[in-house]
C-alpha cells in the first residue's frame, strides 16, 4: 500500500507499507519550490531508486559497483542503517554519537571510510540522542548500525498502525461502484 499525504503546503510525504507485516518499506519526501514545481524525491527509509537507464550522465560516467552503499531499513524496535561493500573487520569500525551536532558518526581506524548521518525521526519529535541506544555489527561485507527507538516514537508508530488498520477496513469492500 502506498500512502501520500501533504504535510505542509510545500512538503509531500509518501510511504510504502506492507500491511500484513506492519512494516514500512519506504519513506520519501518531496518539497515544492516557490514557483510550485516539485523537487526530486529524497529517500529517508528504504533503498534509493536507481537512475533511469538511458540518461546521458549514466552512459558517460558510471559509479563503481564496489563503492559503499548507505541505506536505512527500520525494524519494529530500532532504526537501522546498512552500509554494503565495507570489507574491513568489525574492530576497524567506530560508531559514535555527536550530541552537539545531533548526528551519528562512522569512521574506520584505517581512514578508508567516514560518514555522518542524522536521525530525522528524533529531530521531528525533538528527542535527544542517546549513545547507549546505538550499536553495530558487521557481517558479509555489510556494516549494520542499530539505534533503539525511544518509547515516544514506538507509541507514535503504534498509533499510525491503528490508523492504517482503519483505512484498510474502510477499503475492504467489494470495490464495485453502485450508481443506481
Amino acid at each position: 500500500m502506498t500512502l501520500q499525504n501533504p504535510l505542509l503546503p510545500l512538503q509531500n510525504l509518501a510511504r510504502e507499507i506492507f500491511i500484513s507485516m506492519s512494516c514500512m518499506k519506504m519513506r520519501k519526501w518531496r518539497e515544492k519550490n516557490a514557483l510550485g514545481s516539485s523537487s526530486n524525491w529524497q529517500v529517508e527509509v528504504g533503498e534509493p531508486t536507481m537512475r533511469t537507464v538511458g540518461s546521458l550522465d549514466c552512459e558517460l560516467i558510471k559509479e563503481s559497483s564496489s563503492n559503499p552503499v548507505f541505506m536505512r531499513k527500520d525494524t519494529k524496535n530500532s532504526f537501522q542503517w546498512r552500509i554494503r561493500n565495507l570489507p574491513y573487520p568489525k574492530d576497524v569500525y567506530s560508531v559514535s554519537v555527536e550530541k552537539d551536532q545531533r548526528c551519528c558518526v562512522i569512521h574506520t581506524t584505517n581512514k578508508k571510510y567516514y560518514k555522518k548521518f542524522s536521525i530525522p525521526d528524533l529531530d521531528r519529535f525533538q528527542l535527544p540522542l542517546d549513545c547507549t541506544a546505538l550499536s553495530f555489527t558487521h557481517a558479509n561485507n555489510t556494516l549494520i548500525i542499530s539505534y533503539q527507538k525511544p518509547p515516544e516514537i514506538l507509541a507514535a508508530e503504534e498509533e499510525l498502525q491503528k490508523e492504517l488498520k482503519k483505512i484498510k477496513a474502510a477499503n475492504d469492500g467489494d470495490g464495485e461502484c453502485k450508481t443506481q
